[in-house]
């Protein structure tokens, strides 16, 4: 497959851009709605605009039907829950003292994505790969030890490394999906956008239906934020799928960390939160290890 250098990492940077703000919305939203509640509020909507952006797309670009192949249901439904599952870790971490260590280990995506994609699916990096990798990963730790590691739980290690496991499998789990269903791009990523984004809804309704339903009526009240969420998670996910049909995981979620960046400018212009010298030194590790995989 021809891998498009320019228009995956631009597609990347979209999705940091689209996935920063939906972190935020989801933060205000785990203040008074229970995890799932806030899962949920991320997939409600965005099932609904998925459908409309495959029509569009098949209306612009007529295609062929995808083929779904055993194999291909194995790694929809897949990336699906564990999707819900690295959602959920994440909204838990909102909620721990020591939540910017966690939030950082939960975004060591990159080096466990290019580590399970050599071990298991086949992945290949070069050696500048690799290095912006890494440095992509000491950036991120380096943002989120702001005292230190003091303070820090065991359970909030075990939290963060879950989610970036999590994440990192929905990704690769993804990209397969998205290779097996042998139409072109950008319907293959469509396609698989919007088959595990309406897997997602079906599965937390339900859930949500039987177990938690007062959570329903909370996310109705909080409407306006939920929406938000939605439309800010379905962008993010569309970039990050439709980069991750072009090239491979581990790459796209290096230059993806640019999202600190837009994390710092909403808290600054958002929260007014002015940005600290070594979120400055972060940024510019992260600079780096984009421009290594990029033209790596």
């Amino acid at each position: 497959m021809e891998v498009h250098r320019p228009m995956w990492a631009i597609l990347s940077i979209f999705a940091a851009f689209f996935q920063a703000f939906r972190n935020a919305f989801q933060s205000k939203l785990s203040k008074s709605i229970s995890v799932s509640g806030v899962t949920l509020a991320r997939f409600v909507w965005s099932s609904p605009l998925a459908g409309l952006y495959l029509l569009i797309l098949y209306t612009w670009q007529p295609s062929d039907i995808p083929d779904i192949s055993l194999k291909s249901i194995v790694y929809v439904v897949a990336a699906a829950i564990i999707q819900i599952t690295a959602t959920a870790f994440m909204v838990m971490l909102f909620k721990q003292k020591n939540y910017a260590v966690g939030a950082g280990l939960a975004k060591c995506e990159a080096p466990m994505a290019a580590l399970l994609g050599v071990l298991f699916f086949g992945t290949t990096l070069s050696l500048f790969g690799w290095i912006g990798v890494l440095i992509g990963g000491v950036a991120v730790l380096l943002l989120s030890t702001a005292n230190g590691l003091r303070g820090l739980s065991l359970k909030t290690v075990i939290l963060g490394l879950a989610c970036s496991m999590s994440f990192a499998l929905t990704s690769l789990w993804a990209r397969e999906a998205s290779l097996s269903f042998n139409v072109g791009f950008p319907h293959n990523a469509a396609w698989t956008l919007f088959i595990v984004i309406v897997l997602q809804t079906i599965m937390l309704i339900g859930y949500l239906f039987v177990v938690e339903r007062p959570t329903l009526s909370a996310l109705f009240i909080n409407s306006k934020l939920v929406v938000a969420t939605s439309i800010a998670s379905f962008l993010a996910s569309l970039c990050w799928f439709s980069a991750m049909a072009l090239t491979n995981v581990a790459s796209v979620k290096t230059v993806g960390q640019i999202e600190i960046l837009f994390m710092i400018l909403i808290g600054l212009f958002w929260l007014n939160e002015k940005p600290k010298m070594k979120d400055m030194i972060a940024l510019l590790l992260i600079g780096i290890a984009a421009l290594l995989v990029i033209w790596s």
